[in-house]
């Protein structure tokens, strides 16, 4: 679940954003939308805990992230959000697996070749395990990008403009495997993105919210 009350970020030295308030229940769907540079990104960055609200509230999976400091914040963000950047930090020397092994290792987690076995099969592409990301596809990198994502089964799953530069087919099936993931693991899956077509891929989503961004300066 995600809940915001008043929610503001204050820039340093600059303006301060506010943002509408939202209540998503856990497994639900929450849709942001704006232009590139409305605040969509320091939306995302708040829930993850990566930035403190300059103001008001937001609950993540039961969790006050105003009440949260550094470690404790580092060690939730861990076991609570799944993240899928746009830009989606594969790195290039290691095979899928040990991308998928790094990301536990991250996250104080011993590596266990069994959930990264079944986060690649969940998503079809455990037959690229000893792959490199250069011999992989954009569709297969970004299924592998959301095994990751997922790997520690994740409360919430954060995505940055998943369908930026796909074509139509490609983004609805990348929608489609976005909600499907989000499904499986319970998660609540929100969606930031500039593209018309989401919504219209989404609005009959049961649990489905929109939320607008813009600058909402105070």
């Amino acid at each position: 679940m995600i809940r915001t009350q008043q929610l503001v970020y204050r820039y340093p030295g600059g303006a301060a954003l506010r943002f509408d308030d939202i209540d998503v229940a856990q497994g639900g769907v929450l849709l942001l939308r704006g232009a590139s540079g409305s605040g969509k990104s320091t939306w995302l960055a708040l829930a993850a805990g990566l930035l403190s609200p300059g103001g008001g509230d937001i609950t993540v999976a039961g969790q006050s992230l105003a009440a949260l400091g550094k470690v404790a914040g580092d060690a939730w963000r861990a076991r609570t959000i799944g993240f899928l950047p746009q830009k989606l930090h594969l790195s290039a020397a290691l095979t899928v697996h040990a991308n998928l092994a790094i990301a536990q290792w991250a996250a104080g987690r011993a590596q266990d070749d069994a959930r990264i076995r079944d986060a690649l099969t969940a998503l079809g592409v455990n037959e690229l395990a000893a792959r490199k990301p250069a011999q992989l596809s954009g569709g297969q990198a970004q299924r592998v990008a959301l095994a990751r994502a997922v790997l520690l089964q994740p409360q919430v799953i954060l995505a940055d403009e998943p369908t930026a530069s796909l074509d139509d087919d490609a983004a609805r099936q990348a929608l489609e495997l976005l909600q499907a993931t989000a499904k499986r693991y319970g998660a609540t899956l929100v969606i930031a993105t500039h593209d018309a077509r989401v919504a219209a891929n989404l609005d009959d989503q049961i649990g489905f919210q929109p939320l607008s961004i813009g600058r909402k300066q105070l």
